[in-house]
């Protein structure tokens, strides 16, 4: 081993507290010495912020400002925590926890059980499916693996929400949730597994950290020893954390303020498990002089990918976008963008394929280059087309196509019809071709001509009954005179073939699989309408969500990006589907969308929203009404005042108009920020207008939301009840301000 390669494989430890900021950029520097009171770290994609809060570690127990012992640092999965540990003894802290949630709870109750409840921690479930589904068997409910799968979820997700059995029907209508069950029959499910985790003894993940919340908030003797041997706390991917993880983080804390938050709201991606990020967009308001630190240089992309990143954030609406970070590339630029238009889906996986086989020849290692989608159900054509092209790949996130539990189900049945001889098997009597003897035999397994309703598990499972159908179509096709007996020997060729070795080759993977990761050249596939959106993301939120996991796959690459579609499912189909709305605007030939339409959330910085015509420019620079400075931040635009600088809220005022807004949206049936976003809210309450004119004066406040909701406002704003109960007006063409 050479001197060079040693020290790269194992970086010498800085020689001091001074060393371990060299090379530190200056936002990553103000991070890494912000070592008192409470810290927030608003982190864009490939900003390196693994980097700054390590290094903020390392320089507070190098300095001796910090004791190794007593800093916590928490994130939410093992392979971050163990990066984290790595990184940290690389730069001489390695006395330091790095933990997840779960691990470091369930340390601590491993601890304080016998003294705080006697005897041994309660045996903790590997696999709570088992006993979910006896629970069902005694509720005389049958559930099949999917929809075990699913109810499973569902009790995951009402537990790290704090929701117990009897409440959750309502809990699950009120979050808009797409039930797999109906929601009191899963309540019966959930009370049921609950009580028998009782009689046995048994305790799941979930129950770890309920039961670390429960013996800190009981016992102030064992509260106060963890706050003894915890000083400092550092949360990761704090957009991701769930009411339930919140709570504990508040216990661990006390009276005290030494917290240092990292996240990103526009990486938000994982609502449907319980996260939130209410809790980073509302640290300031629960930390009002916190150090807020903004990085926004872009290390992992070039110009040309970040420009595309931005432009997709541009058009986003809600609380996320009001916090939307502007990356900055600091790479040399590299390729453009390629959209890519395909007649039907095969023949985009295999333009795919000859494309990542191209990037392979040019140099571009095989491990270095990911296909994204929405769903695990479209990976079969790409691992098909990979294989035909002689592409290595790997799948990441999911079983492979044919290890599939329903494939290798719907494989035997096909099997043992094509032995009965297709036609005297009696379930196959009407069927008059292979593809109308597929359908018969899956339909008894949940496959149905229109897809199920909602996300989940029985989505999943008819998704890949569905690409049975249709491969059983294309076989014919191109075999015309082909028989079912044909189709399975076909199958099991495939299936051999893909059950080859691992090996390191092309990663395969769902966006959501893909969070965390990043590669050379990314190719982001099946971008149309109804697959991203998906079909089920029916209100602002859930669109606003699919936004961000797009945003999440562009920034995965470093160099080369490439976005495509297919205008039909099959060959020679009818062209009828579009191109995701997520792209217009930003793919070459497509218009911006309108504001206020589905797909449109306000433009760039210095256009006016919230009732002013859109075209209407503000007259001249906007200057912080505190230090002066010019602002150009939206949100610090819509305040007045830098971020960073002091304001004088009247919380009471805040908290009285946050209630009123909450009211009219329930009335209009329209998210909060529809009436008014946080950002003018806050505007308003240190403002405190007295007048119609002062009140307009406020950005967001336009002309008719001052006629729907002045009144209100200005009467909250005397001290006074609001008296209008007319909440008719309709303020639906408005775009959420920015």
């Amino acid at each position: 081993m050479t001197a060079a390669t040693h020290s790269t494989l194992f970086p010498q430890v800085p020689a001091s507290a001074d060393a371990v900021l060299d090379g530190l950029d200056p936002e990553q520097r103000e991070v890494a010495t912000a070592l008192s009171g409470p810290v927030c770290v608003l982190a864009g994609a490939g900003t390196g912020k693994t980097r700054a809060i390590t290094h903020r570690i390392a320089y507070g127990v190098r300095s001796g400002l910090l004791q190794p012992a007593s800093v916590l640092a928490v994130t939410f999965t093992n392979r971050a925590a163990g990066e984290m540990r790595g990184r940290l003894r690389q730069l001489g802290a390695g006395g330091v926890q790095a933990r997840t949630f779960h691990s470091a709870a369930l340390r601590q109750l491993q601890y304080f059980w016998p003294k705080a409840v006697g005897g041994e921690l309660p045996r903790l479930l590997e696999r709570k499916v088992q006993v979910v589904a006896e629970a069902a068997a005694r509720c005389g409910v049958r559930l099949d693996r999917n929809e075990l799968r699913d109810v499973t979820a569902e009790i995951e997700w009402a537990k790290v929400t704090q929701t117990v059995p009897e409440d959750y029907p309502a809990a699950a209508a009120k979050c808009g949730r797409e039930v797999p069950r109906d929601p009191a029959e899963t309540a019966r499910i959930y009370g049921t597994y609950e009580q028998l985790k009782r009689d046995r003894g048994t305790i799941d993940f979930e129950d770890v950290l309920l039961l670390t919340v429960g013996v800190l908030q009981d016992r102030h003797d064992i509260a106060e020893t963890v706050r003894r041997q915890y000083q400092h706390f550092v949360v990761d991917e704090y957009q991701d954390v769930s009411p339930l993880q919140q709570r504990l983080l508040e216990l661990w804390l006390g009276d005290r303020d030494n917290l240092c938050v990292v996240g990103d709201a526009s990486q938000t991606i994982y609502s449907f498990t319980g996260a939130t990020p209410d809790h980073l967009l509302n640290f300031r308001l629960r930390h009002p002089h916190a150090t807020v630190v903004k990085l926004v240089r872009d290390y992992r992309s070039t110009p040309q990918v970040v420009h595309l990143a931005n432009g997709l954030l541009s058009q986003a609406r809600g609380r996320a976008a009001e916090h939307r970070l502007e990356l900055i590339s600091q790479r040399g630029p590299g390729p453009e963008p390629v959209y890519g238009e395909y007649a039907d889906e095969p023949a985009e996986a295999e333009g795919t394929a000859r494309r990542v086989r191209d990037l392979i020849a040019a140099g571009v290692p095989a491990s270095e280059i990911a296909i994204l989608y929405r769903i695990n159900a479209q990976s079969e054509v790409y691992e098909q087309a990979l294989a035909d092209a002689g592409v290595p790949y790997q799948l990441r996130g999911a079983e492979r196509f044919f290890e599939r539990p329903e494939v290798r189900e719907a494989g035997l049945l096909l099997r043992g019809a094509a032995r009965a001889g297709g036609h005297s098997d009696p379930q196959l009597a009407d069927a008059d071709d292979v593809p109308s003897q597929v359908r018969a035999v899956l339909g008894t397994r949940g496959w149905t001509a229109a897809p199920p309703a909602g996300s989940g598990a029985v989505r999943d499972r008819w998704e890949s009954l569905a690409a049975l159908v249709r491969l059983a179509e294309d076989f014919v096709r191109s075999r015309p005179e082909a028989t079912l007996a044909d189709l399975v020997a076909e199958l099991d060729e495939r299936a051999s073939a893909q059950h080859a070795p691992t090996v390191e080759g092309v990663t395969l993977a769902s966006l959501h699989a893909a969070k965390g990761l990043e590669w050379d050249a990314v190719f982001l596939v099946g971008l149309t309408e109804g697959m991203l959106p998906i079909t089920y993301a029916k209100t602002d939120e859930q669109i606003e969500e699919e936004r961000r996991l797009l945003y999440v796959g562009v920034t995965r690459a470093r160099v080369h990006l490439s976005l495509s579609w297919a205008l039909s499912r099959t060959p020679g189909g009818r062209p009828s589907r579009r191109p995701s709305r997520f792209l217009n605007g930003l793919r070459p030939g497509s218009a911006a969308p309108r504001p206020g339409s589905a797909g449109a959330a306000g433009g760039r910085g210095g256009i006016e929203r919230g009732g002013a015509p859109a075209t209407r420019k503000r007259r001249g620079p906007v200057r912080c009404r505190v230090c002066g400075r010019t602002l150009t931040d939206a949100g610090e635009i819509k305040l007045m005042r830098c971020e960073d600088c002091p304001c004088e809220l009247d919380e009471a005022l805040y908290e009285r108009l946050r209630d009123w807004r909450a009211e009219q949206a329930r009335l209009l049936g329209q998210p909060a920020y529809c009436v008014f976003t946080d950002k003018t809210l806050l505007a308003i309450a240190e403002a405190v207008p007295g007048t119609e004119s002062e009140l307009a004066g406020i950005s967001g406040v336009g002309g008719r939301k001052l006629a729907a909701f002045g009144a209100d406002v200005l009467a909250l704003c005397a001290g006074e009840e609001p008296t209008s109960e007319d909440v008719s007006q309709d303020t639906s063409e408005e775009s959420p301000e920015k």
